[in-house]
């Protein structure tokens, strides 16, 4: 079973977006650990500067006399103020400010360089230099630091999710927006061919079996006028599905409105209807023409030709025997519409939405490859023209375009 266009651009939408996802993620990792490693080194080195700050501002001075450290005021912090400072006596005594909540240990008395060290089960970072009135401490409750720290990891393990879904459902989004009329015009075009190279094969092997029972063995000239009659047709069907082909491959690369002028669409219908005139005799068909000349409308003439053509063959295809075509040109508010009508079998509801498609046909009995509708389709498309499919008064369908009014040049 084939897979729909829909169906891939959905799983090749969820492939980009996995690896569009899995990039993104890569990136915030990285960015991620570099933030917090740069954070880990520029935050213990501030505080380091602020020790070294600290000792050089002559803190234990500011005592007086040197043997106890300065009275600071009482601080709510665990440990006490952001500046924690000890004196290490000569004689081993250790003093501290009133307001330090914690005893220096034993292992940091001699520091020099700044150390992290543990103080009453909080993190410490301490540094020391020596001064006349003894070894002096200095240090800064690393709490808050580390406090800021796991809140930048926690941070960083809460967007990232929230980021990457986001990168995930963007990427599938767009993929699909992207995706989906490329992988249409890309199944459209493979359609076109198979459905092309189906309605070529017909007639080839048509022209093939007649002529190989030609040359096989003499035959008798009625056979062999039989025959080329059968070519003849098969010859002009082909010619006119490579007709149609060249125009629709035309049409498609060019995708404009080349040469776009007034155009009296009045004019332009009894033109062809004066072409279709021996067609409709043939046929002991009724046509008629109804619309004054004055009805402009802005396109380009060609388009508007082949348009008429492909309606009014429609018509006279599928009009019986002795019934009657209609075409009629003629303004509605600001429109132009052109309306061709039929005595035919009309159009059935369930065939309205395909009748537009490339090489779809409503009975098998037309000789066309179902190609007319889908090229007046394109035209109508490009022009700016609405369709309007109807029952007709005549007993069969009556299928009208309208366009913006337009004036001619003058």
């Amino acid at each position: 079973m084939t897979a729909s266009p829909t169906h891939d651009v959905r799983r090749a939408s969820i492939r980009a977006a996995l690896g569009t996802t899995a990039a993104v993620a890569a990136v915030y990792a990285v960015v991620a650990i570099a933030v917090i490693v740069i954070v880990s080194i520029n935050l213990p080195r501030q505080v380091d500067d602020r020790l070294q700050a600290a000792l050089t501002t002559g803190i234990p001075s500011e005592g007086g006399n040197g043997d106890e450290p300065p009275d600071r005021p009482q601080d709510e912090r665990p440990l006490g103020p952001p500046i924690l400072v000890w004196l290490v006596r000569p004689d081993g005594t250790i003093l501290s400010d009133p307001s330090v909540n914690a005893p220096l240990p034993a292992a940091e008395t001699t520091v020099t360089e700044p150390v992290t060290t543990t103080v009453n089960g909080f993190p410490v970072r301490v540094a020391g230099a020596d001064f006349p009135a003894g070894h002096v401490v200095v240090g800064q409750d690393m709490t808050d630091i580390s406090r800021t720290q796991n809140n930048l990891i926690i941070a960083e393990l809460l967007i990232g999710p929230v980021l990457l879904v986001f990168v995930f459902g963007s990427a599938v989004f767009v993929s699909r927006r992207v995706a989906t009329p490329i992988e249409v015009a890309r199944r459209r075009q493979l359609d076109f061919s198979a459905d092309a190279s189906h309605e070529l094969r017909t007639p080839l092997s048509v022209i093939e079996a007649n002529t190989s029972l030609a040359l096989a063995e003499p035959r008798a000239a009625e056979w062999y006028r039989t025959a080329f009659e059968r070519v003849s047709g098969e010859s002009g069907r082909m010619r006119r599905l490579l007709d149609d082909l060249l125009w629709l491959s035309r049409f498609d690369a060019r995708r404009g409105r080349p040469n776009a002028e007034p155009v009296d669409l009045a004019i332009l219908a009894e033109q062809a209807v004066d072409r279709f005139r021996a067609i409709a005799e043939s046929r002991e068909l009724e046509l008629t023409l109804d619309g004054a000349q004055g009805q402009v409308v802005t396109a380009p003439p060609e388009w508007l030709d082949r348009l008429l053509g492909v309606l009014l063959d429609n018509a006279c295809k599928y009009a019986p025997q002795g019934g009657g075509v209609a075409v009629s040109v003629h303004p509605e508010g600001n429109r132009i519409t052109l309306a061709v009508e039929d005595s035919g079998p009309g159009i059935a509801d369930e065939e309205r939405e395909h009748i537009f498609d490339r090489f779809h046909r409503a009975t098998e009995s037309g000789t066309g490859a179902g190609l007319g509708l889908a090229i007046a389709d394109e035209v109508v498309r490009a022009t700016g023209g609405r369709w309007r499919l109807d029952p007709s008064p005549l007993g069969g369908a009556r299928m009208a375009v309208s366009w913006p009014r337009g004036r001619l040049a003058t």
